[in-house]
């Protein structure tokens, strides 16, 4: 057999080997992160709802996810184990103290500096000016279908 013939099938071969690398990579750090689950940290299960860790035990989890209310879970249905800023951030709306600009709630703070120049909104009549300038648009013939300049 040629080199050549092999070549598509070696390649074929490299190709699953490093998607099944990659991909195992990453269940095994999703499974460090489960692993690395301690009580009073915030998660993120795989649907999508916010709780605080109560209890871990070796395959299941005590998430608290309301005041008062627990459910167990199974260590597979945590999607995201969350630093608690953001955990904060998103569940309780505390943002960490930085210097963030601050969005106004309405366009109102945006527009006061512009209060000293009055926009007028009111449509004016032609003046002369307007008519001296349509005049001069008139002067100049108009171009119709089918005319061009090159002939």
């Amino acid at each position: 057999m040629n080199i050549v013939t092999l070549l598509p099938f070696i390649v074929l071969i490299g190709a699953m080997f490093l998607m099944t690398r990659s991909a195992k990579k990453k269940q095994q750090a999703a499974a460090r992160m489960r692993d690395d689950m301690q009580p009073g940290t915030g998660v993120r299960t795989i649907g999508g709802m916010y709780a605080t860790v109560k209890e871990v035990s070796q395959d299941t989890v005590l998430l608290e996810v309301a005041p008062g209310v627990h459910a167990v879970y199974a260590k597979n249905a945590v999607g995201a184990v969350l630093e608690d800023e953001e955990y904060n951030r998103i569940v309780h709306g505390i943002e960490a103290a930085e210097d963030a600009p601050t969005v106004p709630d309405d366009a109102s703070s945006l527009t006061e500096a512009a209060d000293d120049e009055h926009i007028d909104l009111v449509k004016k009549d032609e003046t002369e000016d307007d008519a001296v300038a349509a005049d001069a648009d008139d002067a100049q013939p108009k171009k119709t279908d089918g005319e061009s300049d090159g002939k």
